[in-house]
């Protein structure tokens, strides 16, 4: 890859080079590259659909698979269909994610969606960033779709992390758990000048003893719009955790609609919600020590962002 492809990998990856382990990298709709191991297994879609199906044995303990997507191309739409199969028992860290570069004056597109079928007691880290870049007029548009199914035991920790440029993206997750399943998720995003994006998470806790907890933090800028509608529905006797909180800036807006349905009377459900503008005392502090007051915005939301 050059270094323009180099660059996007390294901000929606961390790499700097082939990863090691198992990956699946593709670029403008095309295989750049694509290794199995003896643990876990990568294969073309078999039914029609773009993308690939990821098998991860029971023997898997420790390892990591990559599948990063880089756009360089305008006036370029594609959607990507990625499935996980992961066997009882397992362990294993997917690191995931889409950079654009779109210089032209047409949209650039990547819309994926990922299901995973987690085993019994397996665990998984599942790991995604979106970036965009370019000088020209043309939109950059991401829009994730992540659809989770965790049997009795098992395990998933989703952390997603839109860090700059995209245009616009309606990310949607759906999740349904077992007994004893827990969902951590940790979500991330910056928008500014006319920027949108869109949160959808819709999580059923359907065993007894299964467990969620959900936190959104995000920061508006410029005059950019940002929506969450995140429900939770205890089925069963289970605990769910929602939290959303926001940094609104300039003239931007963030409507945040949280909803809970305990549809049992041992669910236990709670949500936190936050939405306000940076405290004029954190600003005058960090001022006092120097820095001018864009400066000091930025180290707050570096942190908040953190």
């Amino acid at each position: 890859m050059d270094e323009l492809e180099k660059m996007l990998l390294m901000q929606i990856a961390d790499l700097h080079r082939v990863p090691d382990g198992a990956y699946n990298l593709r670029k403008n709709g095309e295989s750049e590259g694509r290794r199995s191991t003896p643990h876990i297994r990568i294969e073309p879609r078999q039914d029609g659909h773009s993308g690939v199906d990821i098998f991860i044995s029971s023997q898997t303990r420790g390892e990591s698979v990559h599948i990063p997507v880089v756009i360089t191309q305008s006036d370029y739409r594609e959607t990507v269909y990625n499935d996980f199969y992961v066997e009882e028992g397992a362990d294993v860290l997917i690191i995931a994610g889409c950079g654009i570069h779109n210089c032209g004056t047409q949209t650039a597109e990547h819309s994926g969606v990922h299901t995973f079928h987690v085993g019994k007691n397996a665990r998984v880290k599942y790991v995604e960033k979106h970036y965009a870049s370019g000088d020209g007029n043309g939109e950059k548009v991401m829009n994730p779709q992540t659809d989770i199914v965790l049997e009795e035991g098992a395990r998933l920790e989703m952390e997603t992390t839109q860090i700059k440029g995209v245009d616009s993206t309606v990310r949607t997750t759906n999740a349904a758990l077992a007994a004893g399943a827990e969902l951590v998720i940790r979500e991330k995003i910056y928008t500014h000048g006319k920027q949108y994006a869109k949160t959808n998470f819709s999580v059923s806790l359907n065993g007894d003893g299964a467990g969620a907890d959900v936190v959104s933090r995000s920061v508006a800028a410029g005059t950019s719009l940002q929506q969450l509608d995140l429900h939770i529905d205890g089925n069963t006797r289970c605990h769910g955790h929602s939290e959303c909180d926001a940094i609104i800036m300039d003239d931007a807006r963030v409507t945040a609609v949280p909803a809970l349905a305990a549809n049992c009377v041992d669910a236990e459900l709670i949500h936190e919600a936050a939405i306000g503008k940076i405290a004029g005392d954190q600003l005058l502090k960090l001022m006092t020590l120097g820095l001018t007051e864009q400066e000091a915005e930025e180290q707050i939301i570096k942190g908040f962002l953190s």
